[in-house]
């Protein structure tokens, strides 16, 4: 699980180039490029600049070191949006619920407006679970100017403890959320590029709805890739 698939080379600021992720030097220079944060640490995520709230804790996983949070009042805040920009995306993360309180807003990337005495933008992408009798459910966000959806099935549910690959992807038409590659759920939108901001792991930007487990990895892609070359646990 561990491994990237196809052909990827880790670049500065934690892009990836090659294979399935991109087209090359040229295609790297017209569009957004492919990102991957890697919760090694407690600093520079992804070359970012990384601020810590409460006391998350490095432990080990079977991918290596992740990032441990307590659902009190443990996140990190990163200075990015990693998908701003971009029109068409995928949106993947690594991570293991560990329980704890039934909704949990545990990967926010928000616009920002750096105006002074701008207003809050509302304009945001989120992962969330809902978490009851020993199980969860994937909670997919997405609202901006003219679009606003969740994708929300709870039906669908998972044990607590193990890893998984989660992910949501926008194809130009289709908001998809998936679990280890299997589709839990989908609506067209409206999609619009979403502006520069900050990102809020472990918590809802506004400190809010506390995140219980761990988080060992996260992907951007300038476009929604197909099912089968989603990255899944076995």
């Amino acid at each position: 699980m561990g491994v990237l698939r196809r052909r990827e080379v880790l670049v500065g600021g934690g892009a990836l180039a090659g294979g399935l992720w991109a087209g090359g030097a040229k295609a790297m220079t017209r569009r957004p490029g492919p990102i991957r944060w890697v919760f090694d640490r407690l600093s520079n995520i992804g070359g970012v600049d990384t601020m810590v709230e409460g006391d998350p804790i490095l432990v080990d996983s079977p991918y290596g070191k992740a990032v441990q949070f307590d659902g009190v009042d443990d996140r990190l805040v990163i200075a990015k949006h990693p998908l701003a920009g971009m029109g068409e995306f995928t949106f993947e993360a690594l991570f293991r619920p560990d329980g704890g309180a039934f909704a949990q807003r545990w990967f926010h990337l928000n616009e920002e407006d750096s105006t002074p005495g701008a207003p809050p933008s509302v304009t945001r992408i989120l992962f969330e679970i809902r978490v009851k009798d020993g199980a969860w459910s994937l909670d997919a966000f997405a609202t901006g100017q003219g679009y606003k959806q969740t994708l929300l099935f709870l039906d669908k549910t998972y044990p607590i403890g193990p890893w998984y690959w989660v992910a949501q992807s926008y194809d130009g038409k289709t908001y998809r959320s998936f679990v280890n590659g299997e589709l839990q759920g989908e609506a067209d939108i409206a999609f619009a590029p979403q502006g520069p901001g900050r990102s809020s792991i472990g918590a809802r930007m506004n400190k809010v709805d506390y995140f219980k487990g761990a988080i060992r990895e996260a992907r951007f892609a300038p476009r929604a890739l197909a099912p089968e070359a989603l990255q899944k646990t076995r």
